[in-house]
C-alpha cells in the first residue's frame, strides 16, 4: 500500500460527513471469523497461519465486489506504517504490534470504507466503516461481502453455538456494533459518568478513540455491544439505531442546549481559549491538541465560531497523530519535536503560520 498521499485526506471514519455527524463520528460494524479445520490464531502455529493468511487473500482480493481491494502485508510494513493504520481505524493496535515472525495482513477498501484484518484474534476481522450515523447501510455492505466470503470459505460454525470464535464473548452471530460519539457538552457538565453508568447496566462496552484499552481523548467515546450470543444481528443492530444512540444523542443535545442557557461565557470561554492555544502555541501535546480541536469543534457546531470549519479540524486531528505527523513531516522524530511540528501544523492549518 502507498502512504505518500495518505495525509491528503481524513479516511471514512473522520470524513465529518453522514446523518446526525456533529454527534455521530462513525459507525462500525465488525464481524468475527473464523475458518473450519483450522486452529485458533491463538493456538495455530506459523505454518497454520501462513496457510490461512493465503486462502483469505485468493478469496478476499478474487471475490469482493466492493470496489479496489488493497492488500497490506503487516509483516513487509514498516512499524510507522502500521502505527498510520491503526490512526485511521484500519488495524487495531494488537494487530499492528504482534509478533513480527507471525503471518498477518489487511486488505483495505481502496475509499477505506471497508477492512478485514487476517490472523488478528480470529482468521477474519471483518469491519465495515461509515461516517455519520449509517449503521443500516454498514450492515448492508459488510452482509454481503461476509456472504460472498462464506461462500467460498468455510467458516467454523456451530448449530448450537453459531459462530465459533477465539474469544467466547463473540460466539454467536460474531458481531460487534459500534458508534463512534462526540460528547464535548456531556463532559462540560459532569453528566458523562451517569451515561458510561447506564451503558454497562446495558451491557455496552465504553471506550476511547482507539478502541480497547483507549482513553477518550478528545471527548469521543466507542460505545459497542458487548453480547452476541442468544441475539440476532438485526435485534443488536436495533437496539442502536432506535434506542442506545438516539438517548444519547439526545442526552448530549440536552447538555448543548443547558451550557447554552445556563453557562454562554464559559463555553464561549472553553471555546475561544482553545482557538487562542491552537494559534499560537510553539508546543503541543497529542492529548492537548485532541481537547483543544474538541472544544473549537462543539463551538463551531454551536454556532459560537467560525473561523474554520468540521473538515479542516478532523484533518487536523488526524494529521496531529504521532505517525501522520512523522509521516507528514517526512522524518522520525522524538516527543519533543513531534510537539513541536504539531504546534506549527496547528497554526499552518489555521493560518497563522
Amino acid at each position: 500500500m502507498s502512504f505518500g498521499n495518505i495525509t491528503q485526506h481524513a479516511g471514512e471514519w473522520l470524513r465529518g460527513q453522514g446523518p446526525q455527524s456533529d454527534i455521530v463520528i462513525s459507525s462500525r460494524i465488525r464481524l468475527a471469523r473464523n475458518l473450519a479445520g483450522f486452529s485458533f490464531v491463538n493456538r495455530a502455529d506459523v505454518v497454520e497461519q501462513r496457510d490461512v493468511l493465503d486462502r483469505c487473500r485468493r478469496e478476499i482480493t478474487d471475490r469482493l465486489p466492493d470496489g479496489e481491494v488493497i492488500w497490506v502485508d503487516l509483516n513487509q510494513s514498516t512499524p510507522l506504517d502500521r502505527q498510520i493504520l491503526v490512526e485511521r481505524h484500519l488495524i487495531s493496535n494488537q494487530h499492528a504490534k504482534s509478533k513480527a515472525e507471525l503471518p498477518r495482513a489487511v486488505a483495505i477498501g481502496a475509499d477505506e470504507t471497508f477492512a478485514i484484518m487476517v490472523n488478528e484474534e480470529d482468521h477474519l476481522r471483518i469491519q465495515v466503516l461509515r461516517s455519520g450515523m449509517q449503521l443500516a447501510e454498514a450492515f448492508e455492505q459488510i452482509n454481503r461481502m461476509d456472504d460472498t466470503l462464506g461462500q467460498h470459505l468455510n467458516y467454523a460454525f456451530s448449530k448450537k453455538l453459531g459462530y465459533l470464535t477465539a474469544c467466547p464473548t463473540n460466539v454467536g452471530t460474531g458481531i460487534r456494533v459500534s458508534v463512534m460519539l462526540h460528547l464535548p457538552a456531556l463532559k462540560l457538565t459532569g453528566e458523562i459518568e451517569k451515561v458510561k453508568r447506564a451503558a454497562k447496566d446495558l451491557h455496552l462496552a465504553v471506550r476511547g478513540l482507539f478502541g480497547e484499552g483507549s482513553d477518550a481523548l478528545g471527548d469521543f467515546y466507542q460505545i459497542s455491544n458487548q453480547v452476541t450470543l442468544g441475539r440476532t444481528e438485526l435485534e443488536i443492530l436495533a437496539d442502536f439505531q432506535h434506542s442506545i444512540v438516539p438517548q444519547i444523542i439526545a442526552y448530549e443535545q440536552q447538555a448543548r442546549a443547558a451550557l447554552l442557557r445556563d453557562r454562554p461565557a464559559q463555553l464561549d470561554d472553553r471555546i475561544w481559549r482553545a482557538w487562542g492555544t491552537l494559534t499560537n502555541a510553539r508546543q503541543l501535546g497529542t492529548e492537548e491538541v485532541l481537547t483543544l480541536l474538541s472544544h473549537l469543534r462543539l463551538g463551531i457546531n454551536m454556532g459560537r465560531i467560525d473561523k474554520t470549519d468540521v473538515a479542516t479540524l478532523n484533518q487536523m486531528l488526524l494529521l496531529s497523530q504521532p505517525a501522520h505527523l512523522q509521516r507528514l513531516c517526512g522524518k522520525e522524530m522524538d516527543q519533543a519535536e513531534r510537539r513541536q511540528a504539531r504546534a506549527t501544523l496547528m497554526r499552518q492549518k489555521l493560518g497563522f503560520a
